[in-house]
């Protein structure tokens, strides 16, 4: 549905970095297999990871239907091309973007 960069503090701290690069799904469209855990970061998103090495493995919001996968874990993260970048208010200072790809300071506008 879209691919994404998001620099918002949540992101941050849920995948340790200064962004969360990560590409957004239909639930319905996605398959997850293997034994994993979940935490609900807010009231309406639950953060997944795998429970035998702990990596980050996506954000889905049930209510909505929506997975958020992270691009680190593809067997090929290459294949992953950002379309923007979203939350840049709460970039991290030392952080310089210049891919010439759309920058929002919140939530990007809705798309119709």
């Amino acid at each position: 549905m879209n691919v994404r960069i998001c620099h918002c503090r949540m992101c941050q701290g849920a995948i340790g970095a200064a962004f969360n690069a990560r590409m957004l799904f239909r639930r319905s469209d996605v398959e997850i297999t293997g034994e994993i855990r979940q935490f609900n970061s807010s009231p309406e998103l639950a953060r997944g990871f795998c429970a035998t090495c702990g990596s980050t493995l996506f954000s889905a919001r049930e209510s909505q239907g929506l997975i958020g996968l992270t691009s680190g874990t593809l067997d090929d993260p290459s294949v992953f091309q950002p379309t923007m970048h979203i939350w840049t208010s709460s970039r991290q200072p030392w952080l310089r973007i210049d891919d010439g790809l759309p920058q929002y300071a919140e939530a990007p506008p809705a798309q119709g």
